[in-house]
Order: structure tokens, then C-alpha cells, then sequence
């Protein structure tokens, strides 16, 4: 992902509580403070942010989201890709994400 900046974590992934809820994995705060503080110039609507994420081998093109709630981003995680990677709630993740 060339001319991208790119972080490296671990998080869990977890399901919002309204009925269908979507599957999201927060960042890590400190890696969403200088997102915030260095790219809020790129987000779009809603605190939107265009994004590459990396879970193993699978890289998907994706958006991250800030959720005033949580002071974080949050990534969703469609079931295609929950699937692929064999993917639950609570299992700790090893993300790459490129902003």
C-alpha cells in the first residue's frame, strides 16, 4: 500500500447490541488520537475514513468510522471476511490497517 500509512494491532472483534447488529474491531485509542490528530482532514460524512485493512493473508478495501461514544474507530467487519478467516466475537485479531 504504497504512499499509506500503516499500523499494526491487536483487538477483539465484537457485535453491536441493535438486532442485526454489525460485526466491528475498535483501534486501539492511541493509534485513533494520532489518526485523528494527523488525518481528520480525510474524513468524509459521519467521521468516515477510507482505509485498507489486512487480517492474515485477506486485504480488503474498507472504511474506518469514529464513534464519538467509544473515542475510537471502529472497523466493520462484513461476514464474507468474518468467513474467510474464520472470524469471532471476543477472538483477539492481529489487524494491519492502512489509512
Amino acid at each position: 500500500m504504497e504512499g499509506k500509512i500503516k499500523y499494526e494491532y491487536s483487538a477483539k472483534l465484537w457485535k453491536h447490541n441493535s438486532p442485526g447488529g454489525w460485526y466491528f474491531i475498535s483501534l486501539p485509542k492511541k493509534i485513533s488520537k494520532e489518526i485523528r490528530e494527523n488525518l481528520k482532514w480525510q474524513e468524509e460524512g459521519w467521521g468516515r475514513m477510507k482505509a485498507f485493512a489486512q487480517v492474515g493473508e485477506l486485504t480488503w478495501e474498507t472504511a474506518i468510522w469514529f464513534d464519538t461514544k467509544l473515542d475510537t474507530y471502529i472497523l466493520p467487519v462484513k461476514a464474507e471476511i468474518r468467513k474467510k478467516r474464520k472470524l469471532i466475537v471476543d477472538q483477539n485479531i492481529e489487524m494491519t490497517l492502512w489509512i
